[in-house]
């Protein structure tokens, strides 16, 4: 029998590309993908999840989520994604619209009609967070969630501590590692470098010369350029693909330790950085009474440090074929 996931996203370009893995893929089937606000505002967030999943000839429900943070103004990512998420190209709407509900509603039920779902979050943990605060139980139905958000390395892509689906909702971030989750965290950091599609690889995907794969390249054009802007290098990086490929096969991700996270709420300088304890010390004696308490209530989060990336890369093609 093929697992059950459900996919929360804000769709933007590699979003829709991470939701054309999952929607193809034969290992799993897609329950429901519940929609944020994060890249851009949800409910463009939610044309672009319908679009892509028409393109798949999927009727997977979708539904419409929370429209901003907890606590904070939404700031959106258009800078990299385009106004429209999908790189500016004009796409006709979907034929068919949204779920009627909302998708904290639809979050939860989904979770209770599947014991042992499993959740991939590729934006902001606003739905989710939410989710918990009003059905705690949530966490122990839940087999696994993976999540796309975070820098480990503390090298961030919205500010030089913190990335973006953390950043744009802190509060959001920290409830839910704090929620008893089997979370298992894919950074950022694991889309640059090799992990990019780059040029030649770009080629290929367009030499097979279907709807699917057009598109997948096309709603990245803006994001390429916003790329090269912010670290050099030339080709598409996909964060959310990346986390969708380790969820569908756990065994890209190539090294991993489990550690205490804290998500940083207070600082404007290190809003949302994702602070990894490598080393253990909250376990140490000597912080037992000073700052270790609050963070020893969390579950450890599965931290990956490491990707397969021409295994990734040959999931990726096939989904794309």
């Amino acid at each position: 029998m093929s697992r059950t996931l459900l996919i929360d996203t804000d769709t933007a370009s590699d979003d829709a590309v991470a939701l054309i893995m999952a929607l193809r893929s034969k290992e799993v089937r897609v329950a429901a993908i519940t929609v944020v606000a994060g890249n851009v505002p949800v409910a463009q967030a939610t044309s672009n999840a319908l679009y892509t999943a028409e393109l798949c000839g999927s009727d997977v429900p979708i539904f419409a989520g929370a429209e901003a943070p907890l606590r904070r103004k939404l700031v959106t990512a258009d800078w990299f994604h385009g106004v429209d998420g999908l790189g500016d190209h004009g796409y006709k709407p979907a034929k068919r619209r949204a779920e009627q509900g909302h998708a904290v509603d639809a979050l939860i039920e989904t979770a209770q009609k599947n014991p042992g779902i499993e959740i991939v979050t590729l934006g902001p943990l606003t739905n989710l967070a939410t989710a918990l605060l009003r059905q705690p139980k949530l966490a122990a139905q839940v087999r696994r969630c993976v999540v796309m958000g975070g820098a480990p390395c503390c090298v961030g892509n919205v500010t030089p501590a913190a990335e973006f689906n953390i950043w744009v909702d802190p509060e959001a971030a920290r409830i839910v590692f704090h929620s008893g989750l089997a979370i298992e965290m894919v950074g950022w950091q694991l889309c640059r470098g090799d992990a990019a599609l780059h040029p030649p690889e770009i080629e290929r995907v367009l030499a097979l010369k279907n709807p699917i794969a057009e598109f997948a390249i096309r709603c990245n054009s803006t994001a390429v350029e916003a790329f090269f802007k912010q670290t050099g290098q030339k080709g598409i990086s996909l964060p959310d693909p990346v986390c969708m490929g380790i969820a569908l096969n756990p065994a890209l991700c190539t090294s991993s330790s489990q550690h205490y996270v804290e998500i940083e709420t207070a600082s404007d300088l290190t809003r949302g950085m994702t602070v990894v304890d490598q080393l253990n010390v909250a376990d140490d004696v000597r912080n037992k009474d000073v700052w270790a308490p609050a963070i020893q209530s969390q579950r450890k989060v599965h931290v990956c440090w490491s990707l397969d990336i021409p295994r990734w890369k040959a999931m990726l093609f096939s989904a794309l074929s």
